[in-house]
């Protein structure tokens, strides 16, 4: 569970556009 909101976080930081974006469109499909 903790290893997949890791893996969750690393996408999230590879793909957000901003430090506080977790809501775009590129996350989103991610």
């Amino acid at each position: 569970m903790a290893q997949t909101a890791v893996k969750k976080n690393e996408i999230i930081e590879k793909y957000k556009t901003h430090p506080s974006d977790t809501g775009s469109s590129e996350v989103q499909i991610a």
